[in-house]
């Protein structure tokens, strides 16, 4: 890796095109999908990968042979999300024909359809108790394995993210004014209601479920430490967060919305008065994607401007990937055993690269 510091130290001027693309050109693959990358993910045993795309597709490829992707019709209308399915060897996709469904190598299967209405946000939790989740207007719908309903969740507003901790044991869902933290398996549904006023537009949780933190439409996120309901504002960023991702201990939270990737401290007692590391910046472009590695405190960030890096946060070194060029960058994922990292671009460009030792 080299160095490449945030705002809080000096900046090396950016690698030149082909040593950007070293790590593309000598471990990775690429496609050109011909629409909007709307989302990126891998199955759970990491042997496929797959990209949703705005044309309602979904492009699936198996990792033992990469340059080779089977395109399956998802959606009649636009990809809004996509995820691995709780079940091994294929994948949830959610599209604006109000369609859930599971797509694999054969095809696309129907789960359960809301017509005239969109499936926004899908989740699926593997381990033990597996479920799905989809997220339609107010309401998320849980979902067994098997496809079958367990119980709907409601909300005050619209659902506008979904996520949860390490287990599977609560789901985080974020709305207007606030989010909801709920036990999935819970006899009864009460959720616990964490509220701030404002529109907030996406969620993450901490691995241990100690806090929950939202990003807000005014350029900033709000986070609640789940034991006491203490309040956390996290400002000063020049444009929305739309990305947000906790490292593997929950450690740190890498953020999108800024020049450089803005990580924030969640050891101890969170990052209440406390200034976040500022990472990989420094050539006055905005970060749009960001994914902690599933083992290691490393980021993978993607650019506005297609840059893609990965940088450590101990050492700050920074490793690029792939140089700009391809289009902003709209989606990124790491597969479960760490070795492979997916991105795709607003343009339709899309990779995989192999971090597998040689």
């Amino acid at each position: 890796m080299t160095d490449r510091k945030g705002t809080g130290g000096a900046t090396l001027a950016p690698p030149d095109p082909p040593a950007a693309n070293f790590l593309l050109d000598t471990r990775g693959t690429t496609h050109t999908l011909d629409a909007f990358v709307v989302a990126a993910a891998f199955d759970t045993d990491s042997r496929q990968a797959a990209f949703a795309l705005g044309d309602g597709s979904v492009r699936i490829a198996a990792l033992a042979d990469p340059n080779t992707a089977i395109t399956i019709a998802a959606h009649d209308g636009a990809c809004l999300a996509l995820c691995a399915d709780a079940a091994p060897g294929g994948f949830l996709s959610g599209g604006d024909d109000g369609q859930l469904r599971r797509c694999e190598a054969d095809g696309a299967h129907t789960l359960a359809a809301w017509p005239g209405k969109w499936v926004e946000h899908v989740l699926a939790y593997p381990g033990k108790g597996a479920w799905r989740a989809a997220a339609i207007g107010k309401a998320v719908h849980l979902l067994d394995p098997a496809g079958h309903a367990l119980k709907t969740l409601t909300h005050p507003s619209t659902a506008t993210g979904i996520a949860t901790d390490a287990k599977g044991r609560r789901l985080a869902v974020s709305h207007y004014n606030g989010a909801s933290l709920w036990f999935v398996a819970a006899r009864e549904d009460r959720p616990t209601a964490l509220a701030w006023k404002g529109s907030h537009t996406a969620v993450a949780i901490s691995p241990d479920a100690r806090y929950v933190v939202t990003a807000m439409q005014e350029n900033a996120l709000h986070g609640w430490r789940v034991a006491d309901g203490a309040h956390m504002r996290m400002s000063g960023y020049p444009a929305k967060t739309k990305s947000l991702s906790f490292t593997a201990k929950g450690r740190w939270l890498a953020t999108s919305g800024a020049e450089t990737i803005v990580c924030w401290p969640f050891s101890g007692d969170g990052p209440m008065g406390k200034a976040p590391e500022e990472l990989a910046g420094g050539d006055a472009v905005l970060v749009t994607r960001v994914a902690c590695h599933p083992e290691h405190e490393v980021i993978a960030a993607g650019f506005a401007d297609g840059l893609v890096l990965l940088t450590e946060i101990a050492s700050r070194k920074v490793l690029p990937v792939a140089a700009p060029g391809n289009g902003p960058v709209s989606a990124l994922a790491w597969s479960a055993d760490g070795r492979w990292l997916a991105f795709g671009t607003e343009t339709g460009f899309a990779a995989l690269v192999d971090f597998a030792p040689r």
